[in-house]
């Protein structure tokens, strides 16, 4: 285990200014995204869509690296350039998504566990050969009247403490994401108490495993009142209950903390990011890894049409210009409008 490697890779996928771009759709997810905008999910979309994305000029300036789905690790650019070197070569470092998705979780109705870890060891050597630096899992906690449990929660949160270790053993950074979904009727307080409670057993358990915390990232939601609460929280009060929620439970070891966008429309999740670095010192860098967030506006201006191309990249960086803007807390709607 190169603890100094993982350590330096850890610090500049939150860089300054930088923020991770998700590009990690499982197939269902990215049917949808591209059903939403009239183009069938095939092999070769899906191919010239990524590749779009990792050739826009520019994108380095604003975005550290990259997370891919395990389709995309192993295709070509349309010239026949392995995607994964394509990202290289534009400074962007190369990460992996490896978890097998959510299923039900077994005596726990309406809960769900992530499956994956059978043969995750072997996995991850593979890629690690193919050029990966870093990994990502995703926990997934809905609110309910009778959950998350206690029991879901931990046990989601041994699978992820048992990813990063696993992930440090065969020398890549694990991104451990435990999100706590914004679907809901829940008040702010309530999806406050689980975000926390999942962190804190998250960092119990990542403990527990003997995980080194200087050479992983946290991914999580910012805490929000639900999409359905009677009683919408405004960005300030939404902010303060992020701010403190990370205060209480995530230890100052961690380099840093990439925030999800969890559903939130591309310009509030950049809202949320900017008002977030403007609070005060923080011994983590705050930061993004964003996927509808950043590609919402490029796969609407793309639809699947070559000559799109450019209009498409120029979507994209706009979103990563803001959200690079946003971790020094200097985004200002007018960006949108003078970048439009």
């Amino acid at each position: 285990m190169n603890t100094a490697a993982m350590e330096a890779t850890a610090i500049e996928l939150v860089a300054p200014g930088k923020g991770i771009l998700a590009a990690d759709e499982s197939g269902p997810t990215i049917e949808k995204r591209f059903q939403s905008v009239g183009v069938a999910s095939t092999e070769e979309t899906r191919r010239a869509y990524r590749e779009l994305l990792f050739t826009t000029p520019g994108l380095g300036a604003f975005v550290s690296g990259v997370i891919l789905f395990d389709e995309t690790v192993r295709q070509t650019t349309a010239d026949g350039k392995p995607l994964i070197d394509v990202l290289v070569g534009h400074g962007l470092i190369p990460g992996i998504k490896v978890d097998k998705g959510v299923k039900a979780l077994a005596g726990f109705p309406g809960e769900k566990i992530t499956e994956g870890l059978d043969g995750l060891r072997e996995r991850l050597a593979d890629y690690a050969r193919l050029g990966a630096r870093f990994a990502k899992w995703r926990a997934v906690f809905t609110i309910g009247a009778q959950g998350p449990t206690r029991a879901g929660v931990d046990a989601n949160c041994h699978a992820l403490a048992r990813f990063a270790a696993l992930c440090q053993e065969a020398g890549l950074v694990p991104i451990v994401e435990p999100e706590v979904l914004m679907e809901g009727e829940h008040t702010l307080a309530r999806h406050y108490e689980v975000t926390e409670i999942a962190l804190r057993s998250l960092f119990h358990e990542l403990f527990v495993q003997r995980v080194h915390l200087e050479a992983l990232l946290l991914k999580v939601n910012m805490v929000l009142a639900g999409t359905l609460c009677p009683r919408p929280a405004t960005l300030d009060e939404e902010v303060q209950a992020t701010w403190r929620c990370i205060q209480h439970a995530v230890p100052a070891a961690v380099p840093g903390i990439v925030f999800l966008s969890g559903g939130q429309s591309d310009v509030h999740a950049t809202e949320h990011l900017d008002a977030l670095n403007r609070v005060g010192p923080t011994p983590w860098e705050l930061s993004f890894s964003f996927g509808r967030a950043l590609q919402a506006p490029a796969l609407k201006a793309w639809a699947g049409q070559v000559g799109h191309a450019a209009a498409a990249q120029h979507a994209l960086l706009h979103r990563a210009r803001c959200n690079s803007a946003a971790r020094f807390g200097r985004y200002t709607s007018g960006m949108e409008a003078k970048d439009a």
